[in-house]
């Protein structure tokens, strides 16, 4: 495992990218600021200037990994089209970022459950008010029935971190995983539909 090459005054960087190796590859116990200094080659005192313990740096991960993941979306977000295409856009984004980096997602959910881990809750916040967004929008559009937009948020994130997990776990059937995604989205939202909720009420 290569350490990162880094230039005067973004040390920070250097150190968050060889932590996410780390975490990775050994898991969030083999962190240290000791070792990350000795991977990215430089004093031990250094990584202190920008973490000044291990939390701080577990904190700045799961800060940086939200802020990756919130960004992802937003581009998938901004897809033309109905909702449909949007929330796929949407799925594929977040079952792609849980499969190619599960450990950091992990610590990312666990980050913002610890007790005053108030900016990783603000960026975990941030994240998830995209795909909000976007279940607001197309209520408004008619795409969606009227109702407590979080509460269908909660469904489509329960559906997709099903996936995802399965994904992980090899319990998939046997189909490329973007084409399991894309039937279970369809699935999904033929369930959110206004006609879908008239049915049910006839």
């Amino acid at each position: 495992m290569s350490s990162p090459r880094y230039h005067h005054g973004n040390l920070r960087s250097a150190l968050l990218e060889q932590a996410e190796r780390t975490l990775e590859l050994r898991g969030t116990q083999a962190l240290s600021l000791r070792e990350l200094a000795r991977e990215v080659g430089v004093s031990h005192a250094a990584p202190r200037r920008h973490f000044p313990d291990r939390q701080a740096l577990l904190d700045a991960l799961a800060i940086h990994g939200f802020a990756r993941l919130r960004a992802g979306l937003e581009e998938a977000a901004a897809t033309a089209g109905p909702f449909g295409a949007r929330l796929h856009a949407l799925a594929q984004t977040y079952v792609s970022f849980s499969l190619s980096h599960a450990a950091l997602l992990e610590l990312m959910y666990a980050g913002k459950q610890r007790v005053g881990a108030q900016l990783v809750r603000e960026a975990a916040e941030l994240t998830f008010a995209v795909p909000l967004a976007v279940i607001v929008e197309a209520q408004s559009a008619g795409e969606l029935p009227g109702g407590d937009p979080q509460q269908v948020a909660t469904l489509v994130f329960a559906t997709l971190q099903g996936l995802a997990t399965l994904a992980g776990g090899g319990m998939l059937p046997a189909a490329p995983v973007d084409e399991v995604v894309r039937r279970s989205v369809e699935q999904l939202i033929d369930g959110l539909r206004p006609h879908a909720v008239e049915s049910r009420r006839s």
